[in-house]
């Protein structure tokens, strides 16, 4: 998969205190460098377990509660904004948790080299920007060519959960993951997934709700 436009753009954002201790500290006691071969996730986390990834895990504060909550499993979290990463990495400190790992790089690439076929358990995807405006679309993240890469990453009877807040973009979202044929809907009559309740509320989304906005869950398996 060759992509040149990228879904996001890094900005020169304020990194707090914290986070700036999180990636000058601690970091390197949770991150994952490119590697000339794809990693041994066994060897990564010193045991074997069934591995998810999530892409784009801003603060990281959904990622965090999951991986407190579902200690048997292992997490990938990637990021590229330095703050989100500090962030994390400052909390996974604070905790003690031993099974997360952090990517500061695309996912594209990440995916393409470092993952092999048929090994995650699942990918999650929440919140992606819809680059909204119609002349951006082409930036977002969901695209065919990109879930037909992730489908091979995932094992068979794993997921992929992506949750969105721009209706447009959940109708785009619905209709790609629709036509992979490697997929099929945990919805058998189709459509959107109730929200499960291994998806983390977080304050964006509550402040949301509050205002009544709507976030549309997509879960499809692998077959």
């Amino acid at each position: 998969m060759h992509r040149a436009i990228k879904s996001y753009v890094i900005r020169a954002g304020r990194v707090s205190n914290r986070q700036q201790q999180g990636l000058d500290n601690w970091l390197k006691d949770y991150q994952l460098n490119l590697e000339d071969s794809p990693w041994s996730l066994d060897k990564t986390f010193g045991r074997s377990a069934d591995t998810v990834v999530e892409i784009g895990f801003g603060m990281g504060n959904s990622l965090l509660t999951m991986a407190q909550n579902n200690p048997e499993l292992n997490y990938i979290g990637i990021e590229v904004h330095q703050a989100g990463v500090g962030s994390l990495a400052a909390d996974l400190h604070d905790h003690q948790l031993s099974n997360v790992r952090l990517v500061a790089h695309d996912a594209v690439e990440v995916l393409q080299t470092q993952i092999e076929d048929n090994t995650l358990a699942g990918i999650q995807i929440f919140f992606p920007d819809p680059w909204h405006k119609k002349r951006h679309h082409k930036r977002r993240l969901i695209q065919p060519a990109f879930i037909e890469l992730v489908a091979k990453k995932i094992k068979p009877g794993g997921f992929i959960h992506c949750a969105t807040d721009w209706q447009e973009y959940a109708e785009h979202i619905l209709q790609v993951l629709s036509l992979e044929p490697a997929l099929t809907n945990q919805q058998k009559e189709g459509g959107y997934s109730p929200k499960p309740a291994s998806r983390p509320l977080t304050k964006f989304e509550r402040r949301g709700e509050r205002l009544g906005h709507g976030v549309w869950d997509l879960v499809f398996i692998k077959k």
